[in-house]
C-alpha cells in the first residue's frame, strides 16, 4: 500500500533527487518506443524515416492534451496533499479519468479521418506520405491510451509517488523492444509488417502498461484510488482542471507548430535531409530528459509547498531546481559538439541525412542551456496552479522563430544551418522571458522575498 509523500518538510535537493532519478528513468525508457522503432524503421529508408517523423509529429497534438490532464491532476492533488485534503485529491483523480476517455475518444475520431492530410501536406514524397499514413494508422491506439497513462502517473506525482509508474513504462518498453523486431521485420513470422508494424507494437506495449497501472490502483494505491460513483462528468471538476491543464497544454500545440513549420520548409532539401532531421529531433528531445525530469520533480513540490503556505520553499525549489538542471544540460552540450556524427550514425548511414542530423545537433546544442531553464520555469508555473504564463512564453517563439523562418525560406540561398541558428536565438530569448515571467509571478503569490540575513 502507498500513501502520500508530504513534500513540504524534508530537503528539497533530496526530494528533487529521489523523484527526478525514476521519473528520468521512467521518461528515457518511454522514449525508448520510439528509438526502437526508429531503429528498425531505418532498415526500410529514408522514405520511411521521414514519414514516420512527420506522422510522429502528431503526437504533439496529443500530448497537448495529455499535458491539459497531466499538469491539471498533478497541479490539483498536488494542492489538496499540500492542504491534507485526501477527499478532493480522490474527486480530482476520478474525474481526469473521465475527461480522459472523453479526449481518448477524440484523439482516435480526428486521427483517423484528419491525420492522413495531415501527413501529405508535410511529406516531400508520394513513398513518405504513404509510410506516414500506414503507421499513423496502427499508432492511434497507443496515442488514445496515453490519456489513461498519463492521469494515473500524474496522479501518483502530484502525491510524491513515482516509482510505480517508472517500473510500469520499462515493462512496457521491453515488451515493444521484443514485438518491434517481430512485426516490422517479421523476425520468427516471416511476415514483415514494415511502419505499420512499428505503430502495432507501441500500442500492444501501451495498452499492457495501462491495465498494469489500472491493477495497481485497484490493489495498491489507497490515497486516491478508483470511486466508479465519481466517474460521472462534474463539470465544476473539470472546470478546475482546465483553468490549469488549457495553457500547459497550448504550449504542447505551439511546439506542434514549431515541428510542422519545420518540416515545411525543409521539404525543398527531400526526404533524407527530413530524416536526417528527425533523427537528430528525437536524439535531442532523449538528451533533454533528465532535465525535464527534474522539472517533473519540482512542480509537485513547488504545489505542495505553495498550498501550506510554506513561500520560501517555493522560491528555493526555484533556484536548486534550475542549478541542477544547467549543470545537466551543459554536460549535455558538451557531449553533443564532440559525439553528434556518433549518435546519429547508429540510425542512418546515408550521407545527406547523417549529415543533416549532425549539423542539426551540433548546432542545436547551444540552446540545451536555455531550454533547460524554460522547462524550470514551466514547472514552477504548474506548481502554483497558473500555467498562463508557460504558454505566454511559448507563444513569444511564434514572433522570434516562426515568422523569421517562414521569411528566410522565401529567400534566394536559404540553408537550413540558419534555421539552426535562429532556433538558438529564439530559445535564449524564451529563457529571459521566462525568467521575468516567474519573478512577476512571485511577486503577485508571494509577496516580497525575504530579505538577506546580515553577515
Amino acid at each position: 500500500m502507498t500513501a502520500m509523500k508530504d513534500l513540504t518538510d524534508s530537503s528539497i535537493v533530496k526530494n528533487i533527487l529521489q523523484m527526478a532519478l525514476p521519473i528520468a528513468a521512467g521518461m528515457f525508457f518511454q522514449t525508448l518506443y520510439f528509438l526502437i522503432d526508429l531503429y528498425f524503421v531505418a532498415g526500410l529508408g529514408d522514405a520511411a524515416i521521414a514519414g514516420v517523423g512527420a506522422a510522429g509529429n502528431v503526437m504533439f497534438v496529443v500530448f497537448a492534451m495529455t499535458q491539459v490532464l497531466g499538469v491539471g491532476t498533478v497541479a490539483l492533488i498536488s494542492h489538496a496533499a499540500g492542504r491534507k485534503d485526501q477527499a478532493d485529491a480522490t474527486l480530482v483523480f476520478n474525474q481526469s479519468l473521465a475527461l480522459a476517455a472523453t479526449c481518448a475518444a477524440v484523439t482516435l475520431a480526428f486521427g483517423f479521418f484528419g491525420g492522413p492530410l495531415y501527413v501529405k501536406t508535410l511529406g516531400a514524397s508520394a513513398a513518405t506520405v504513404n509510410a506516414g499514413i500506414q503507421y499513423l494508422h496502427w499508432f492511434l491506439p497507443s496515442l488514445a491510451l496515453q490519456f489513461a497513462m498519463v492521469v494515473m502517473g500524474s496522479a501518483l506525482r502530484g502525491t510524491g509517488i513515482v516509482q510505480p509508474t517508472m517500473v510500469v513504462q520499462v515493462l512496457t518498453v521491453v515488451l515493444n523492444a521484443v514485438l518491434a523486431p517481430v512485426l516490422i521485420a517479421g523476425w520468427g513470422t516471416g511476415y514483415p509488417m514494415g511502419v505499420a508494424g512499428a505503430g502495432l507494437a507501441s500500442s500492444i506495449s501501451l495498452a499492457v502498461g495501462v491495465v498494469l497501472m489500472g491493477l495497481y490502483f485497484h490493489r495498491l494505491e489507497k490515497y486516491v484510488g478508483f470511486v466508479r460513483s465519481q466517474w460521472r462528468p462534474q463539470l465544476a471538476v473539470w472546470r478546475r482542471l482546465l483553468r490549469v491543464g488549457l495553457p500547459a497544454g497550448g504550449e504542447f500545440l505551439l511546439m506542434f507548430l514549431l515541428m510542422a513549420v519545420l518540416y515545411w520548409v525543409l521539404r525543398p532539401f527531400g526526404a533524407d535531409a527530413q530524416a536526417g532531421f528527425g533523427i537528430g529531433m528525437r536524439m535531442m528531445q532523449s538528451m533533454f530528459l533528465p532535465a525535464m525530469a527534474v522539472a517533473f520533480a519540482a512542480a509537485p513540490i513547488v504545489g505542495q509547498n505553495f498550498a501550506a503556505g510554506k513561500f520560501h520553499r517555493v522560491r528555493e525549489t526555484f533556484a536548486l531546481a534550475t542549478l541542477i538542471g544547467s549543470c545537466i544540460m551543459v554536460l549535455l552540450t558538451l557531449f553533443c559538439q564532440w559525439e553528434s556524427p556518433w549518435v546519429i550514425g547508429w540510425f542512418t548511414k546515408d550521407p545527406t541525412a547523417l549529415a543533416v542530423g549532425t549539423q542539426y545537433l551540433q548546432v542545436i546544442s547551444w540552446n540545451f542551456l536555455a531550454s533547460g531553464f524554460v522547462f524550470t520555469c514551466s514547472a514552477v508555473f504548474q506548481g502554483l496552479g497558473n500555467t498562463v504564463p508557460a504558454v505566454v512564453s511559448s507563444a513569444s517563439r511564434l514572433i522570434s522563430f516562426v515568422l523569421p523562418v517562414l521569411w528566410m525560406s522565401h529567400q534566394p540561398h536559404f540553408a537550413m544551418i540558419q534555421v539552426w541558428y535562429l532556433s538558438v536565438a529564439s530559445v535564449a530569448l524564451q529563457a529571459a522571458f521566462s525568467l521575468w515571467l516567474v519573478r512577476r509571478e512571485f511577486r503577485l503569490r508571494l509577496g516580497p522575498a525575504p530579505a538577506a540575513l546580515p553577515a
